[in-house]
């Protein structure tokens, strides 16, 4: 049977055991206004409506003429 030939540290066994460094995926819903993704519980950044109810004016693209 194998045996470690050194002492595995309290720092490197407990980096090894943390869940930190794993990253999560951020949710993403569909708009109901408009169909765009966006984050839930966020004004929908393409048409500015949360909830049903307008609450930013989306701004218009700016074309550099």
């Amino acid at each position: 049977m194998a045996v470690p030939k050194r002492k595995t540290s309290k720092a490197r066994r407990d980096k090894r055991r943390s869940n930190v460094w794993k990253l999560n995926t951020p949710s993403v819903v569909r708009c109901k206004n408009c169909g765009e993704y966006t984050q839930p519980h966020r004004v929908c950044p393409a048409c500015g409506y949360y909830d049903g109810k307008l609450i930013v004016k989306p701004e218009e693209e700016k074309k550099d003429a």
